[in-house]
């Protein structure tokens, strides 16, 4: 569906990446939860997962909710990435969360890494850490793979692998694990000219799409056609349109129900400063929307911090 029909190469890069790579691509930096602690027990908790679960059981379950009570959980929710640290301790106390299996009162949220460290070599003091996801191992890559493309653009690289985040605190089923399998990919284009030829073969699909605006005003998510997505600058750029189409038919290919699939845009101040424009693909399950594809017009951020810090 990808990797033959779109001609891309190949790539795979080891588990165990140096530090100086993923200091470029900002993952020792920004790679964080917010967590916060059972003041009495000790045990740890992801706050922004805990503010998220009292919001929908409220939602789900507490019939004296105001319209103006349910609206406001909704925004919480549609802010929850957008919260700073601050602003989620304070939503936290708001609500009077406790801890949910003692109900003690909880600390202040307050940053965790969320990558296993490492060092290689005999003298132990060379710093690595074992990758957070699989992107870094493609940009690092990216003069091979220009060079295997002919030295010519636009052309996709896709490799899959195992990644590993130190997770505060591992839950729902298979949703949220220390160690998973990515599948990505990697399409690098001319920045000066971000449209598809193929993006005809992907315009007139209709599907469930949450753009910010929807977000923002606590509505719901509704059909757009794509075509019309891009053309009213919903969507960026037909780049980014033509892989959301794609990996729409791979997830209905599947068999994911089209009422439990949209896609949903990130908000503005939940976008980092270099993206262009950000969609993830969300099913719905047991367990509420589930994030399963991310879908990113990163600019060329990746290439030009490797280049100038490695």
């Amino acid at each position: 569906h990808f990797l033959l029909k779109e001609n891309m190469l190949e790539v795979r890069s080891p588990c165990v990446t140096p530090e100086v790579v993923l200091k470029a691509s900002g993952h020792v930096e920004k790679l964080t939860d917010q967590m916060v602690k059972d003041e009495k027990t000790g045990t740890f908790y992801r706050a922004d997962q805990l503010l998220k679960d009292f919001c929908n059981e409220k939602l789900r379950e507490d019939v004296r909710l105001s319209l103006e009570q349910a609206a406001e959980l909704r925004r919480t929710l549609a802010m929850m990435d957008d919260l700073s640290v601050e602003e989620l301790g304070a939503k936290i106390k708001e609500y009077g969360i406790t801890a949910p299996d003692t109900k003690n009162p909880l600390s202040d949220p307050y940053p965790f890494n969320l990558m296993f460290q490492t060092s290689v070599g005999p003298s132990g003091l060379t710093a690595a850490y074992v990758r957070p996801e699989t992107a870094p191992g493609i940009f690092v890559n990216f003069k091979d793979l220009y060079y295997n493309n002919g030295n010519k653009l636009p052309f996709a690289a896709a490799q899959i692998g195992q990644a590993f985040r130190n997770e505060i605190s591992p839950r729902q089923g298979f949703s949220r694990v220390r160690e998973f399998t990515l599948a990505e990919i990697e399409h690098f284009v001319d920045p000066k000219d971000k449209s598809h030829p193929k993006f005809s073969e992907v315009k007139n699909l209709e599907f469930l799409m949450f753009p910010r605006e929807e977000q923002m005003s606590a509505q719901s998510a509704k059909k757009i056609r794509l075509g019309e997505a891009v053309s009213r600058g919903i969507v960026n750029n037909e780049t980014i349109g033509y892989f959301i189409g794609r990996v729409y038919l791979f997830l209905s290919r599947l068999g994911i129900d089209q009422d439990h699939l949209r896609f949903r845009q990130h908000l503005a101040n939940e976008m980092a400063h270099y993206a262009a424009d950000c969609w993830d693909a969300e099913i719905e399950c047991s367990y509420g929307w589930i994030e399963c594809v991310g879908i990113a017009d990163r600019s060329a951020y990746d290439l030009r911090a490797h280049t100038v810090i490695n």
